[in-house]
């Protein structure tokens, strides 16, 4: 696979939704949009803005990504107003209060699948709501054109939310299982000659784990880099960042080069509570100098494409990336969402001498020489799987699976014995009742009233313990072998491969 920039300027998309011919360029927008139903602030005012912009854009969007999209009639609002650009679309289901992910597309979906992630949160943290949600890759194949890999496999999710800084971050097992599932759904779609778009809110910095972990498990390029390679690794207060002796950077640097998607300056739902009160009720605006100092602007939202290496006829190369939806709200003054989108466009190149790609797959290296490309840099070389990540990588994966399985066996003989003891904390509030409910009424309320709590809290966390916790530790057991055998074929192949090896 082989992402390259260039730098020549995009041109006007049409909105023709029916063509043999497959494009020569695609637009691709990635937005999460903050859409959480009585949580949100302005929820139903933002997102119909939201869905106002998409529809206006010049050069319009033609396919586009939403993440925490949650209400059906928020997306609804959004199809109605976009439908001349973007006539096909999907509202994917999943979790107990939805998947929050659509995609929409000018081209016809073909096919589409809700794949949940088997790692997801835990329901005791219910504060924090990422297991209820379901989270997963929504995945749509898009029918570009009539030929047989005229197709774009389009991968849009919302990985799971880091709450403490890597490495301690309790969740990073549940985030890298995650990036695990979709690389390694992204990877079959270029095995299958088609385009490859995995888009939405990673929850990831670029020097994160996860990040290397996409890019080396599959054949796939992060858009921003690939046109900013010198962009930040994390924001400026992050240690990750710090090392690389950078300055720390503007606020309209950090829109510009960083591609900040969140935390900066120049979004007014990450700003004060005190501006924000100015700014809504007191109808303030307020102006923010883009010289001025941007320490927390970070990018936790990408485009990552990947073309179907020497299988597929076309070559797909990233021409601009950007960020948009940064205008606030027109008479509320506010940021559309507390994340920005992400904009990129990416150029369609026929790969010559086709048919003898197709004959000699089984020489890619010959292949790509056949098509002009650079052996030593074309990454459509080869698309071996399982074969691009060093053994101590692999290493790293089974031993952070081994820590969080520890934890997970401590925490569930704890429940379970929490549980086993309220049984008999029960019987003996129950036996007290009995021997005081005649002459100590208020004694037996008491009772009755601390058995009935006590009973709850145990049969939750029997459940808990007992399912819960057990089929998590299942899914690491899957997640175990599935690492395991990728080394043992990457041992056997000689740790080599045609893509960079991930380097920690």
């Amino acid at each position: 696979m082989s992402v390259t920039a260039q730098t020549s300027p995009p041109s006007t998309a049409t909105t023709t939704t029916t063509t043999t011919t497959p494009p020569t360029q695609i637009r691709i927008l990635t937005l999460n949009c903050w859409g959480l139903k009585y949580i949100s602030k302005l929820r139903h005012e933002r997102l119909t803005e939201i869905g106002r912009r998409l529809a206006i854009a010049s050069p319009p969007p033609e396919i586009v990504g939403l993440q925490e999209c949650w209400t059906q009639a928020d997306y609804e609002s959004i199809r109605e107003q976009t439908r001349h650009i973007l006539p096909y679309g999907k509202f994917y289901f999943g979790g107990i209060w939805g998947a929050g992910l659509a995609i929409l597309s000018r081209w016809p979906i073909e096919e589409s699948s809700m794949v949940g992630y088997p790692l997801n949160g835990r329901p005791t943290a219910f504060f924090r709501g990422d297991w209820y949600v379901g989270k997963g890759v929504a995945s749509a194949r898009v029918r570009l054109g009539a030929g047989a890999h005229d197709v774009a496999e389009v991968f849009c999710t919302h990985l799971h939310a880091p709450y403490e800084r890597e490495p301690n971050d309790s969740y990073i097992c549940h985030r890298t299982a995650q990036a695990w599932e979709i690389a390694k759904l992204m990877r079959g779609a270029a095995e299958r000659g088609h385009l490859v778009i995995g888009l939405g809110d990673f929850n990831m910095l670029p020097a994160s784990f996860a990040h290397q972990l996409i890019q080396a498990h599959s054949p796939v390029r992060d858009a921003w880099q690939v046109i900013h390679p010198d962009s930040s690794v994390g924001a400026a207060i992050d240690p990750v960042e710090q090392r690389r002796g950078k300055p720390v950077p503007s606020a309209e640097f950090n829109l510009r080069v960083n591609g900040a998607t969140c935390d900066g300056r120049f979004n007014t739902w990450r700003w004060s509570k005190e501006d924000q009160k100015r700014l809504l009720r007191r109808g303030k605006d307020i102006a923010v100098d883009g010289d001025a100092p941007c320490p927390r602007g970070k990018r936790l939202d990408y485009i990552f494409v990947g073309d179907g290496g020497y299988r597929a006829p076309h070559k797909w190369s990233v021409q601009s990336v950007q960020l948009s939806m940064t205008e606030r709200h027109p008479t509320l003054r506010c940021s559309l969402s507390d994340h920005f989108a992400v904009e990129a466009v990416i150029t369609r190149s026929l790969v010559e001498h086709v048919s003898k790609i197709e004959t000699e797959g089984d020489h890619a290296s010959t292949a790509a020489g056949a098509a002009g490309g650079d052996n030593e840099n074309d990454d459509r070389a080869t698309l071996a799987p399982n074969t691009a990540l060093t053994p101590e990588t692999y290493d790293k994966i089974i031993e952070m699976i081994h820590k969080y399985v520890r934890r997970e066996r401590s925490q569930r003989r704890w429940r379970l014995a929490h549980f086993i003891a309220s049984v008999f904390v029960s019987i003996g509030c129950m036996v007290g009742v009995w021997w005081t409910g005649d002459h100590l009424p208020y004694v037996a309320f008491i009772l009755l009233f601390v058995s009935t709590l006590n009973f709850g809290a145990g049969i939750l966390d029997g459940l808990i313990g007992g399912l819960f916790m057990s089929s998590e530790l299942r899914a690491l057991k899957e997640f175990e072998w599935e690492v395991r055998n990728a080394r043992q074929i990457a041992e056997a192949a000689g740790g080599g491969g045609g893509q960079s090896k991930m380097v920690e």
